[in-house]
């Protein structure tokens, strides 16, 4: 029998718990428990007003209640005396609220296990560390043109590395390397892959884990897919497998395959290029994110962002990049990513790949930044987040299998989003249409 909420904090020195649930729009909302009310509310939820965050409520609309998941509690490495819990949300009746992010990530997996499935993710979170007020990077001194894997600049951020990293081994996720990214100022740190609802609690603790560190040590940390023009903007490579449903066998790898990737995994590939377009929409689902995709080369030489729906062995110029037997990688998605709906609009285009058998075509092996593929070989990606909305609204396989009424009320608040931007006078206009 599993150990009361209340019985785990007197053990473990817990004082308080953060309820904490992701909205549409990615950011985490919380309320912090004190572990003698901790037991009534893991059994009746924590009360919140939706419209109170993006999830398409109105103030007429009642309470929510958001149910931790006990199973999934992270204690704080550095505040050890509180505790984070992932939370779905219910309405006062206990009727699932649709629209939760979490909830569409399971509603996806579960599909996956009726037809025999099960499948495991792993992420790549590349971060800048900014200064305090967010205008400058935090190390003026971090200047090379190529600063990639640059041991000095990686050692001058050695103590809030070190201390993120030491959370992740404490926490158990297997953490297995740090390194300085290709901007100035970026940062990446790795963990074992695992299932995908397990790996999507971890890349949502990660990020709060990642910003409160950072602000203990007197800095901003941020995801923002393309924070500077001339750098190299925050990517979230994801690597996906699919197994059995048990999770024993991976039914990607194939020694014999190409590449030593299955035809199942090759159809699900195919589903993924297919629904490419409208995934942008959940992968690269900020205004900001199309100055990442669509960018010129960067100070470095290259963005290391995809510019063209279609896929590759070991060679990061394409969507999709096949690095090794038995999985792939989606370089697709940026650091603005839902940790939720990044995954199960992923499983969803590949899952329906597999069902109807969908062809990748062929693969390319060319420098894509160099010698890009003709417009008629592969077609490109939305050039901006309406677009890709656009995408998303057409496209039926996604509104079926993540929920037509998640999917109505997403792009409800990402329309509003684009209408707000819409009406924003930038300094470029001025500079470029102000008449003398």
């Amino acid at each position: 029998m599993t150990p009361a909420l209340s019985e785990i904090a007197r053990e473990r020195g817990i004082r308080f718990f953060l309820i904490s649930f992701t909205d549409l729009f990615g950011t985490q909302r919380a309320k912090l428990v004190p572990t003698a009310a901790i037991d009534a509310m893991a059994t009746s939820g924590a009360g919140f007003a939706g419209f109170a965050t993006w999830l398409d409520m109105t103030p007429a609309d009642p309470d929510m209640f958001a149910l931790p998941d006990t199973s999934s509690l992270f204690q704080l490495p550095w505040k050890p005396d509180v505790a984070w819990m992932p939370a779905d949300l219910v309405t006062p009746k206990g009727i699932s609220i649709q629209q939760t992010p979490r909830l569409v990530l399971k509603r996806v997996l579960q599909q996956a296990q009726d037809i025999g499935y099960s499948v495991k993710t792993g992420v790549e979170c590349e971060y800048f560390l900014l200064s305090a007020d967010g205008e400058t990077l935090s190390d003026a001194c971090d200047r090379q043109i190529k600063p990639c894997y640059d041991q000095q600049a990686l050692m001058r951020r050695f103590d809030v590395i070190a201390e993120i990293c030491d959370a992740m081994l404490t926490l158990g996720w297997g953490a297995y390397q740090n390194d300085h990214e290709d901007a100035n100022g970026q940062f990446e740190m790795n963990w074992t892959y695992a299932d995908a609802l397990v790996t999507a609690d971890r890349h949502a603790f990660f990020k709060y884990m990642v910003k409160a560190i950072a602000e203990k040590h007197g800095l901003r940390a941020t995801f923002m897919p393309k924070p500077f023009a001339h750098l190299t903007g925050n990517g979230c490579h994801t690597h996906l497998s699919v197994w059995d449903a048990v999770g024993t066998t991976n039914l990607f790898h194939d020694p014999d395959g190409e590449l030593g990737l299955s035809s199942l995994a090759y159809h699900f590939i195919g589903g993924v290029l297919r629904a490419a377009p409208a995934l942008c929409a959940f992968t690269n689902p900020t205004i900001n994110s199309y100055k990442r995709i669509n960018a010129p080369a960067t100070l470095s030489g290259a963005t290391w962002s995809p510019n063209t729906i279609s896929y590759s062995g070991n060679n990061r110029t394409h969507a999709i990049r096949i690095p090794e037997p038995g999985r792939f990688e989606l370089r697709l998605a940026d650091g603005a990513a839902n940790p939720y709906l990044l995954p199960a609009a992923l499983i969803a285009a590949g899952l329906d790949g597999m069902v109807q058998k969908r062809d990748p075509g062929p693969r390319y092996d060319n420098n894509n930044y160099t010698q890009p593929l003709p417009p008629d070989t592969a077609k490109s990606f939305p050039d901006n987040l309406l677009d890709a909305l656009r995408q998303l609204e057409n496209n039926s396989t996604l509104h079926e299998s993540l929920g037509t009424e998640f999917v109505q009320s997403y792009l409800k608040l990402k329309h509003q989003e684009w209408r707000d931007y819409s009406t924003q006078i930038t300094p470029w206009e001025r500079e470029t249409t102000l008449d003398c």
